[in-house]
């Protein structure tokens, strides 16, 4: 069973950094992408950054201020944001790639001061 534990979230003015962190379990971490994704008030959810052992990819949004990383023996996937924006402002989850669509944690909510 997958259990995903998200944490890092917080109020930031623009331009701002936070660091969200995942703890994942229930899966060969190592061996399996897994993603950030987030939803905002109103709008669906939407793919933030993946990573796998053949790379990271990102949404064109976040590109060159968003960094997905993972440390295997932790089993933990971070990722760090900088250069917060208003348009930032959503609750984030992290997931397998493709999403385990029964795992789903709670989030952690990222507000950007406007």
């Amino acid at each position: 069973q997958v259990q995903l534990v998200e944490s890092g979230g917080g109020l930031v003015q623009p331009g701002g950094s936070l660091r969200l962190s995942c703890t994942v379990s229930g899966i060969i971490f190592s061996m399996t992408p897994t993603g950030w994704y987030r939803q905002a008030a109103g709008k669906q959810r939407e793919l933030v950054a993946r990573i796998s052992n053949g790379g990271t990819i990102y949404a064109d949004s976040v590109k060159g201020r968003f960094t997905i990383s993972r440390d295997n023996p932790k089993k933990t996937v971070y990722l760090q944001m900088n250069s917060l924006k208003p348009e930032d402002t959503a609750v984030y989850y992290c997931n397998t790639y493709p999403p385990t669509h029964l795992a789903w944690g709670q989030g952690t909510q990222v507000t950007g001061a406007s």
